[in-house]
């Protein structure tokens, strides 16, 4: 089936939200609206691809100017996002054959998924079901994910403004620690997320310059933790300074793979619910080293924190949602915007693009020469490839002492089809 004249256009967001997720959806939304040759009205899955499914559509046309244009300093998922892993073609095909229901019903022929791995997997799925289904569809995954584990491309959206959180967070937070270890707390436990990817924890070491500065002690999920080692570590560094500051990963794991936290259940995506590793190693510092400590899980506070954003991360958040929707006029599919490093001093990107195949369900994780030979640091070319991306700041406006964030009005598209679909 050929498509004549413009087609609508789709986007969704998914997984856990960022910081500059908006960005991009400002991106993929005011380009878009810019290229009336080729694309009708925008739409929006209302709480990501569930919206899709169950017809369940935003009109984003209807929404001011402004608004749009505000999302760029607004954090999590303006529109909704969900942890919704759609089966693969050959375990649950009714979902795909759904999706192109709504797309033929409401004349989509562009839709742009914002998520992580498991979402550019769908993209390419989408675009493939499309296919055989004789209604083409251009899909365009747009990257976003915290943890920084996505292939071929420098780095992540969202990576480096909860990099940089977490930087500032564990400087601060050693600061307060010093300043009262003498009668008080001699460790602080900073738990961070990275599931399988230390890419946040790495940020951590950014905090610390010189030998004896915070974080004395990183726990990747790259590396296996050996209690002794850690203990013995976490001793000597209260010797020596009076105090210890530990960054773990929530996904660190001992030698045989089991997670320092593992909380025996399942999400919606069949990852491992993980219950807290900095509780589990502060108890082992009380139990076994007798000091005073306390720990903190910095959780959606690192990823939600536009207020203190990495002013390079909202610029290249916005450039791959742009980048999307001209790759997806220029009639390229089943593709991903990538972010090309140029230059490391002073740093420069670029845009580019990989086959959604490259990237679908792959995972970067922390190379072993960005951390340090006792595995509890970052290295000298660690730091070199972090330092750029927390750069710069773009404070948000603030009202009456806080942040202005914009909330959309969402009006809904009016349905066309009879049948619903649960999910």
């Amino acid at each position: 089936m050929k498509h004549t004249g413009r087609q609508n256009a789709l986007y969704a967001q998914s997984g856990g939200v960022s910081a500059v997720i908006n960005a991009s959806a400002c991106g993929v939304i005011e380009t878009a609206m810019r290229r009336s040759r080729h694309i009708g009205k925008v739409y929006v899955g209302r709480d990501g691809i569930i919206g899709a499914l169950t017809e369940d559509l935003i009109d984003v046309g209807r929404e001011s100017a402004a608004t749009i244009r505000a999302l760029k300093h607004t954090p999590g998922g303006a529109f909704g996002s969900a942890r919704f892993k759609l089966k693969g073609l050959e375990q649950n095909r009714a979902e795909y054959e759904r999706l192109i229901e709504v797309f033929r019903a409401h004349d989509i022929g562009y839709f742009f998924y914002n998520g992580g791995n498991d979402s550019m997997d769908t993209a390419l799925k989408v675009s493939q079901i499309g296919e055989s289904l004789g209604y083409p569809v251009t899909c365009v995954g747009v990257p976003k994910t915290v943890d920084n584990d996505l292939p071929h491309t420098d780095c992540c959206p969202g990576f480096g403004s909860a990099a940089k959180y977490v930087a500032v967070s564990t400087r601060e937070a050693a600061l307060d620690v010093t300043s009262m270890a003498r009668t008080s707390t001699k460790v602080f436990v900073f738990e961070v997320m990275g599931r399988h990817a230390g890419w946040i924890a790495a940020a951590g070491g950014l905090a610390g310059r010189k030998p004896g500065d915070a974080p004395h002690i990183i726990l990747f999920p790259e590396i296996p933790f050996e209690p002794e080692r850690f203990l013995e570590r976490a001793q000597q560094c209260v010797e020596e300074y009076g105090y210890c500051v530990v960054v773990v990963s929530e996904g660190a794991a001992y030698s045989d793979g089991r997670f320092l936290a593992e909380a025996g259940t399942r999400d919606a995506f069949g990852h491992a619910q993980l219950g807290g590793a900095a509780p589990v190693i502060a108890n082992m510092i009380r139990e076994r080293l007798g000091y005073k400590y306390h720990w903190a899980v910095a959780d959606y506070l690192q990823r939600a924190a536009r207020h203190i954003a990495s002013k390079v991360d909202v610029e290249q958040a916005y450039a791959v949602g742009k980048a999307a929707v001209e790759l997806a006029v220029k009639g390229t599919n089943a593709v991903m915007p990538t972010i090309v490093r140029k230059r490391a001093k002073p740093y420069q990107w670029t845009i580019g693009h990989v086959p959604l195949s490259e990237v679908a369900n792959q995972e970067k994780k922390v190379p072993r020469e960005f951390i340090t030979a006792d595995g509890f640091g970052i290295t000298a070319a660690c730091r070199r490839y972090l330092e750029p991306l927390i750069a710069g700041e773009a404070y948000p406006p603030y009202r009456d002492g806080l942040p202005d964030y914009v909330r959309i009005k969402g009006a809904p598209v009016r349905r066309k089809l009879k049948t619903t679909f649960k999910v």
